[in-house]
């Protein structure tokens, strides 16, 4: 189905029955990229699948601004009121995951729990924000001037996929496939408008969020695991869970384990 959302729409897809957990992919995926998750969460959940601004089927706007984290978080709201849906767990990967910390920190009464799969809340110092936007900025021109499957091909290469190359050769071309079934201006818009050079850090208020909170992290990604560690000092009903043979991309890479953890975090708290 699709919703519209101050001006822009989006791709949204519901499958299975039960509490509502919403499902926000990386910077590249789709709703797509959920596939095997939903296909174990579907049993004990309404899995809402969204595919976010610049993404999927989504729509990929010209300007930049319509693509500001907090824009997005008011978007995932949106959807929610018009799905009729009161209240949901939230689970996001990585760019999805930033999504998600926002939604909750701006929306708290709107989220149930908070599983964040290889994510951060920004970035610390002004230093490291304007270092960051100057590299997304040169990442979204090559994505403008080069096209959609150069881009690929140097992304599906860079060192924190470097766990994937063990998948199966299958399912590494469907992750190759679905990432060049995305619109190269939506990708670069993201990156302008909502990279982690941009968007507002959240460190200082994570504090504000007392939901129940999953912080995953797979064991041969060391910098998100140490990530998740530092945020979990500050979230005070978090919980750190490190996924062995496992990188950044967990619900890819081992996703009946990925499946089995959300639903025992969720089952051990509450059912909305």
């Amino acid at each position: 189905m699709f919703i519209l959302s101050s001006g822009s729409t989006y791709h949204v897809k519901v499958v299975g029955e039960g509490s509502p957990i919403v499902l926000l992919h990386g910077f590249t995926g789709s709703l797509i990229t959920w596939n095997q998750t939903t296909d174990i969460l579907k049993h004990h959940f309404q899995c809402v699948l969204i595919d976010i601004i610049g993404h999927g089927a989504s729509d990929c706007p010209d300007d930049v601004a319509r693509y500001q984290i907090d824009k997005v978080a008011y978007d995932i709201i949106h959807i929610l009121d018009t799905l009729e849906i009161p209240k949901a767990h939230i689970a996001g990967y990585s760019m999805g995951g930033r999504v998600a910390i926002a939604t909750a920190i701006l929306y708290p009464s709107r989220v149930a729990s908070l599983i964040l799969e290889s994510s951060s809340p920004g970035l610390k110092t002004d230093e490291e924000r304007a270092a960051r936007r100057k590299s997304d900025k040169q990442i979204a021109d090559r994505i403008e001037q080069e096209g959609i499957k150069k881009f690929i091909d140097y992304w599906e290469n860079i060192p924190l996929f470097s766990s994937q190359k063990a998948l199966p050769k299958k399912k590494q071309l469907e992750i190759r496939k679905q990432r060049l079934e995305n619109n190269p201006l939506g990708l670069a818009n993201s990156l302008k408008g909502m990279g982690t050079g941009v968007q507002p850090s959240y460190w200082d208020r994570l504090d504000e969020i007392k939901l129940p909170t999953l912080l995953l992290c797979g064991e041969l990604d060391q910098k998100f695991c140490k990530l998740a560690e530092e945020m979990g000092l500050s979230i005070q009903k978090a919980k750190v869970e490190k996924v062995v043979q496992a990188g950044h991309a967990i619900h890819v890479e081992q996703p009946h384990f990925f499946g089995k953890i959300i639903i025992e975090f969720v089952s051990d708290h509450f059912s909305i």
